[in-house]
């Protein structure tokens, strides 16, 4: 059975192949009402279907957005990827979705095959991209939106939430509970000093116990962004002399590492020990007990980044601060704090 052609639906519908393609890719010039039904009729008497590599080639985009997280394992990343995808499929695109691992060369490998499949836009959660990765998204002129992080490297739009103050409402909530002072379990130590998440609510936890008049010497943990190896580093924190009263921690995974390591450690959360976490993962209701946390609206600022970057207009000079999307966060509160 021969293939039916652009010019076989034209031919049936009594127009041209340049308004068949403006109806199948919605312009970029108008069609009138009945001629745009016309020519869907004829598309389905024909079962006509339209070839997206050949109209890739022509337009040089095609119907992908590339995504590039650090680690999808995490329930964060995890969940903001599937964010994504639905807002993006709304939109009628494809997400591609690569993993860096927190490692540069990883994040330059999938920017150079997102790019070379000419994708529509790149939506970016990068830990403190490199020089080298902020080049190849600019020799290629590529529309990009930096979505959760901030680097420093490339000034581009950004979704972000607000992570200082997220962590101070934390930190404070956990304070107000009568706690002598408030640890706070952060980022690894070659974390970005600015435009990380992490390193902003180490921030906001820093100005927090600084508003109180609690000194923060010696109250800050380093520890892995994952449960299993903020798990370790709970077991020595917990282990020692000086136990905290209270963590707050800067992922809801790290979290779940520190309730693990309190209960093999015989520690009971809250009464010997408050935590709090960031991100209000799905999980974060479901732990035990369930964790006090910060809350992101991963969706709206998922839906936020896929309308970015397909907006032609994205490339528009204008200062960053002019181009920085903020969410507000909220406190959720549950029983690890001590609440309920």
């Amino acid at each position: 059975m021969a293939k039916v052609t652009r010019d076989d639906v034209a031919r049936l519908a009594g127009t041209s192949t340049a308004v068949v393609s403006y109806v199948i890719n919605n312009g970029p010039r108008p069609v009138a009402p009945a001629t745009r039904e016309r020519v869907l009729a004829a598309i389905k008497e024909l079962g006509y279907r339209p070839d997206r590599v050949a109209q890739a080639m022509a337009s040089r985009r095609t119907d992908l957005i590339g995504m590039v997280v650090p680690d999808a394992r995490q329930p964060f990343f995890a969940e903001m990827a599937h964010a994504v995808e639905q807002a993006a499929a709304e939109r009628g695109k494809m997400v591609l979705v690569g993993n860096s691992d927190y490692r540069t060369e990883r994040e330059i490998h999938y920017l150079r095959a997102f790019l070379g499949m000419r994708v529509s836009g790149l939506i970016l959660v990068s830990q403190g991209m490199s020089e080298q990765a902020a080049s190849e998204i600019e020799a290629w002129d590529a529309r990009v939106v930096l979505l959760h992080e901030r680097p420093e490297a490339i000034d581009d739009v950004a979704v972000v939430t607000d992570d200082i103050g997220g962590a101070q409402l934390a930190t404070r909530h956990l304070l107000e509970h009568g706690h002598p002072y408030v640890a706070c379990m952060g980022g690894i130590p070659n974390t970005p000093a600015v435009g990380d998440p992490v390193a902003d609510h180490e921030e906001g936890w820093r100005r927090a116990m600084l508003e109180a008049g609690l000194s923060i010497e010696g109250r800050l943990f380093q520890a892995p962004y994952n449960r299993y190896d903020a798990y370790k580093v709970a077991l020595e924190v917990l282990s020692g002399p000086d136990r905290p009263p209270a963590i707050f921690c800067s992922t809801d995974d790290q979290a779940f590492g520190v309730l693990r390591a309190a209960r093999e450690l015989r520690i009971d959360v809250p009464t010997e020990l408050a935590v709090a976490g960031f991100d209000d993962v799905k999980e974060a209701a479901l732990s035990d007990p369930p964790l006090t946390t910060v809350y992101s609206d991963r969706p709206a600022m998922a839906r936020a980044a896929v309308d970015l970057v397909l907006d032609d207009s994205l490339r528009v000079a204008g200062s960053r601060r002019e181009r920085v999307k903020q969410f507000p966060s909220a406190l959720i509160v549950r029983r690890s704090c001590g609440c309920g």
